[in-house]
């Protein structure tokens, strides 16, 4: 009897995520969706850049590089062009929502049959550690050392409670990845996203709160802790838009 195996959609290269970052998690995540949807043979990923950079190396199936903040372009190019392909792209929050938030506002607009995976992890993460974009108020970081201080700098941007404004974007959802409970729920979203994409339904997203221990200057175990207790206050988990949510039930 197989109790657990490993998903057909990861590649056997050893991860290069600093220890207790749950990068690793949510790679897994995405690759059982596409999976168990049967989509791997016909799924693209985009890449941007950020710690997700080198993520052509771990999902396996189609992948695309995109410049810095320009993967959901890319994406729209690669749906576009081949629309029975299952498309999506991986970012953090340095890259999807400072760079690149145009090509993420506008593709929900225009309602771009496309998937993005959102990581939130509040901070640079490949470059040091600077604030970004999703940086809490009075948060450390490394261009921040006595904290976020939004009357200088402004407050953070709420990615999914802004998306779930625009009229094209079909499902928008936060989920998070600290506990068991909450990765299946993440499994959930991320599966469901996937599903409206290859049923037509248009632009989803899913936000998922992740950990950087190592630019947070914590360890694993605190880290998960500082992320149940002061991004889910800031950043609440949940569906912030489902427009197909009453012909489900």
């Amino acid at each position: 009897m197989v109790v657990f195996k490993k998903t057909k959609g990861l590649t056997d290269n050893a991860l290069h995520y600093c220890p207790g970052c749950t990068h690793g998690i949510i790679h897994r995540l995405v690759a059982e969706s596409l999976e168990e949807l049967g989509v791997l043979d016909k799924a693209v990923g985009v890449a941007s850049v950020g710690c997700s950079v080198f993520s052509y190396n771990y999902f396996n199936c189609d992948m695309i590089q995109a410049p810095h903040g320009r993967a959901p372009a890319v994406a729209t190019g690669a749906k576009r062009a081949n629309p029975e392909n299952v498309v999506f792209t991986y970012q953090g929050d340095g890259d999807l929502a400072a760079i690149g938030t145009a090509e993420t506002v506008h593709s929900a607009a225009r309602s771009e049959n496309i998937t993005l995976i959102f990581v939130n992890n509040a901070i640079y993460g490949m470059t040091g550690g600077q604030m970004a974009p999703t940086t809490l108020p009075n948060q450390v970081t490394q261009t921040s050392p006595y904290g976020r201080d939004t009357t200088v700098v402004g407050y953070p941007v709420r990615v999914s409670e802004m998306l779930s404004t625009i009229t094209g974007a079909a499902y928008v959802e936060r989920v998070a990845v600290d506990n068991v409970k909450n990765i299946i729920k993440a499994k959930k979203a991320i599966k469901k996203a996937f599903q409206y994409q290859i049923e037509g339904k248009g632009f989803t997203l899913i936000e998922v709160l992740s950990t950087c221990p190592t630019n947070w200057g914590l360890s694993p175990k605190d880290a998960i802790k500082w992320l149940d207790e002061n991004m889910q206050t800031y950043y609440p988990l949940g569906v912030y838009k489902d427009k197909y949510a009453t012909e489900e039930k």
